[in-house]
């Protein structure tokens, strides 16, 4: 199964064109699932047809979906009022009914990635997920990684191995002790959020980008760039949307499109094998404006015959894109490195220079945007918006940092090994 998840700025028609490429897919003999998370249903505007909670089948193949928040909130919050009811009857606490619950920030991000877990073990062959502007987005997708970063801080497992002499050290030092179900409950939090993060980290997740050509988006596409490397995410296309005619007698249409066309010779000549910062985005794909907003399959079809929509199998009509790729599989990190570290390469330039290099794609990132802080075995990354938490492979863990430097979309950190701790003789 693949799953393709569409983000950009606001504004750029994300979701029309999540909605379009769904519809070549299912057109093309697909089974697609459409998830969407706009709370005003424009994917259902474009359609033709209303979405919700209830899957709906606009065309053969096509299955649409958009998870309501508010339930998946409600559930989970009464579910964990019956898990603790002992202890908020003993402090007196009043329940909550369920027809008094709304939803609190992040229950829509919480929502989504709970629909594509679900939609990871169903019959799909793929998965297309209209995600929200890129920094929302890219925060969504980061989740899982960042709350099981935050339980294993909190409730380390290794304090599972002294279960029973909890109690004994609790008399002991006069302290409370957490429960067995504080425990419990980590745990299958750390198998929800596990699962999601599987889905996310697959090789056979992408994320493709929506814009429209023009300073604005043009830096949108290499902020996103930056951020959605330093997550480890994998892009397999750029689409540049609303494309007007060159040819109108117009002059404010005239220098729209000149504005258009400059930054797309930009993102078409970019070096790589694609478009976007450094060739990062993967192919260029280029939408025409319709004249009007798209409204039925008719549209959405054109749309993507366009765009060339997945460059999937059995997708459909659609273009050869400019400069094409497949999506690389990422490299898995060695056994025995800790929980957390992404793989990036680690070199080894100690005969010459007396360092170990972490070398970090970052396609887009400026120097002044970024920031680089150690913690302990952990390094605190920062890219322009985004920011990134990781745990050093073991061999950096023994060394100090001794100096970084951008080059080439790349973040190169060297670490030079600390006597202290360094094991001799290596």
């Amino acid at each position: 199964m693949r799953t393709v998840l569409l983000t950009g700025p606001g504004g750029a028609g994300r979701t029309t064109v999540a909605a379009a490429t769904a519809v070549a897919a299912a057109r093309g003999g697909t089974a697609t699932l459409l998830l969407t998370t706009d709370a005003t249903d424009t994917a259902g505007a474009a359609l033709g047809t209303p979405t919700g909670p209830v899957p709906v089948t606009p065309l053969p193949g096509l299955t649409v979906l958009r998870p309501d928040p508010a339930a998946g909130f409600r559930a989970d919050l009464l579910a964990l009022q019956r898990h603790a009811s002992a202890t908020l009857d003993m402090l007196g606490t009043a329940p909550f009914h369920d027809d008094e619950l709304t939803p609190l920030p992040g229950s829509r991000e919480l929502a989504l990635l709970r629909a594509l877990c679900e939609a990871a073990a169903g019959p799909h062959e793929l998965v297309v997920a209209d995600l929200p502007a890129t920094t929302e987005a890219l925060g969504t997708l980061a989740l899982p990684e960042r709350l099981r970063r935050y339980l294993r801080r909190l409730l380390p497992q290794e304090r599972l191995a002294a279960r029973a002499l909890r109690p004994v050290l609790g008399r002991l030092a006069r302290l409370p002790m957490p429960a067995d179900g504080l425990y419990e409950a980590a745990g299958r939090w750390d198998v929800a959020l596990a699962t999601a993060q599987s889905v996310i980290e697959d090789p056979g997740t992408t994320v493709r980008l929506v814009a429209e050509p023009g300073e604005s988006g043009a830096e949108a596409v290499r902020t996103a760039a930056a951020g959605l490397a330093l997550h480890g995410l994998r892009m397999d296309g750029l689409i540049a949307n609303r494309l007007v005619p060159e040819s109108s007698a117009d002059p404010w249409l005239g220098g729209l499109a000149a504005a258009q066309r400059k930054t797309l010779d930009a993102w078409a000549g970019s070096g790589g094998d694609g478009a976007g910062p450094g060739g990062a985005c993967g192919p260029l794909y280029r939408i025409a404006h319709l004249g009007r907003e798209p409204r039925g399959l008719d549209d959405l079809a054109a749309l993507a015959a366009a765009a060339g929509p997945a460059g999937l199998p059995g997708a459909g009509p659609r273009t050869a894109p400019e400069r094409s790729s497949a999506p690389r599989t990422p490299e898995r990190p060695a056994p025995g490195t800790p929980a957390g570290t992404p793989p990036w390469p680690l070199t080894d330039h100690r005969a010459d220079e007396g360092v170990l290099v972490w070398h970090i794609p970052l396609p887009g990132a400026e120097r002044a945007e970024l920031d680089l802080v150690r913690r302990g075995d952990e390094l605190v990354l920062t890219a322009g918006p985004f920011r990134r938490v990781v745990a050093l492979p073991s061999a950096l863990c023994r060394c100090t940092v001794d100096g970084a430097a951008l080059r080439d979309g790349e973040l190169r950190i060297r670490f030079r090994p600390d006597p202290a701790l360094w094991p001799r003789g290596l």
